[in-house]
């Protein structure tokens, strides 16, 4: 892992091939982390892997999170790995929430009223339909999903990462190939590690109170 003069100078250097491309370091809990503009994020991606002296050529890990009620609110992590120093570096992308203005919490609806992920509170356009269907980022109404650049055609182990965090997250990677959901249903509803996600509502059958719900299991 570089040490902290060492992560300002590769922050400099990113810089000096695309200006404003790092905004920020930090090295925290033995992790060295160059945090990104997420409109650049492929710019630090691609000079980490390709740049002599850096080469951090596989993609080890590509995760979310949710800081909620931070602003901005998600955040997609890259931990790169150079396998030859087995050295590590991690990009992190902040993206704000671009329902906050509107909707900024799940709702819960129900399932026949349930509008396509990607569709603005009060349209009903869509409804029932995936992301997937609709395509990634629904242009004619405005999607309230973040949004970033795919990684896959740099580090093609993205794939199923960057699946996992749309489907968990709600978090549209831009131009891949395949974006859909991997774990959850397609008719799913909502995404289910985001910290405001309802916890609960489904009820749960036990012996004593099995009989209060007959024929639950149509």
């Amino acid at each position: 892992m570089p040490d902290a003069p060492g992560l300002e100078l590769i922050a400099q250097e990113v810089n000096a091939a695309r200006e404003g491309t790092v905004t920020e370091t930090a090295v925290e809990h033995g992790r060295a982390t160059l945090i990104v503009d997420p409109e650049m994020v492929l710019d630090a991606l691609s000079w980490l892997r390709d740049t002599e002296g850096q080469r951090y050529t596989f993609l080890s890990s590509l995760h979310a999170a949710d800081y909620l009620p931070a602003t901005p609110r998600f955040a997609v992590h890259y931990e790169l790995l150079n396998r030859d120093r087995v050295e590590r570096i991690n990009v992190k992308a902040l993206l704000p929430d671009p329902a906050a203005g509107s909707n900024g919490s799940w709702t819960r609806v129900a399932k026949a009223d349930a509008p396509a992920p990607g569709t603005p509170p009060g349209d009903s356009r869509g409804a029932g339909r995936s992301v997937a269907e609709e395509g990634p980022v629904n242009e004619e109404v405005g999607s309230p999903l973040p949004s970033i650049d795919s990684c896959v055609h740099l580090f093609p182990t993205a794939e199923f990462q960057e699946r996992e965090a749309y489907d968990f997250f709600g978090i549209v990677f831009r131009n891949h190939p395949d974006l859909r959901r991997i774990l959850m249903p397609e008719d799913y509803e909502g995404f289910p590690q985001r910290r405001d996600f309802p916890v609960g509502g489904e009820p749960v059958l036990f012996t004593h109170n099995e009989i209060e719900m007959p024929r639950w299991y149509e």
